[in-house]
């Protein structure tokens, strides 16, 4: 499976960008996968629902399934998140997964840049960020792409993962 990151620091665009590359990368018929890393305690579940009262019971996995789609969860405890390479070991082959976050992990990147964040640009300092893509001109060594130019980013990653 090929692997390719976009990250940013936070309201830099990098959901949008992904949401988009999904359906412009599988409209060409690819099969994609998505990985999203979060920085806070997250819940896809809800009090008072039966697999959320599992949880809170003390199942260390708990596996939802209906007719449309299945959601495995596993609670980490006190125990530590899990690396990158030990994910993607869940995911089924796919011809391409896109993983937002995990920036300092050692896949290539497209790093989303927004102007009006005004944080500093890790491509600068991250040999692994192939491309920028922003909303503003800068000076970067790596190529350039208008954030909203979906098309030429998918055709940039498609090409750097040899689909």
């Amino acid at each position: 499976m090929k692997i390719y990151g976009v990250v940013g620091y936070k309201n830099a665009g990098k959901t949008g960008l992904m949401e988009r590359l999904v359906t412009e990368i599988t409209g060409r018929g690819f099969t994609v996968s998505t990985l999203k890393h979060a920085h806070h305690t997250f819940d896809v579940d809800h009090p008072g629902k039966d697999s959320y009262r599992h949880r809170h019971a003390g199942a260390h996995q708990v596996l939802l399934s209906s007719r449309a789609r299945w959601a495995l969860m596993t609670e980490l405890r006190d125990n530590d998140e899990l690396p990158l390479a030990d994910l993607l070991q869940h995911l089924d082959p796919v011809d391409l997964i896109l993983v937002e976050g995990y920036k300092r992990d050692d896949h290539p990147k497209i790093e989303a840049y927004r102007a009006e964040t005004n944080h500093p640009l890790i491509a600068k300092e991250d040999p692994t960020i192939r491309a920028v893509a922003s909303d503003c001109a800068l000076d970067v060594t790596q190529p350039l792409f208008d954030l909203n130019d979906t098309k030429a980013i998918a055709d940039f990653i498609l090409s750097e993962v040899g689909l």
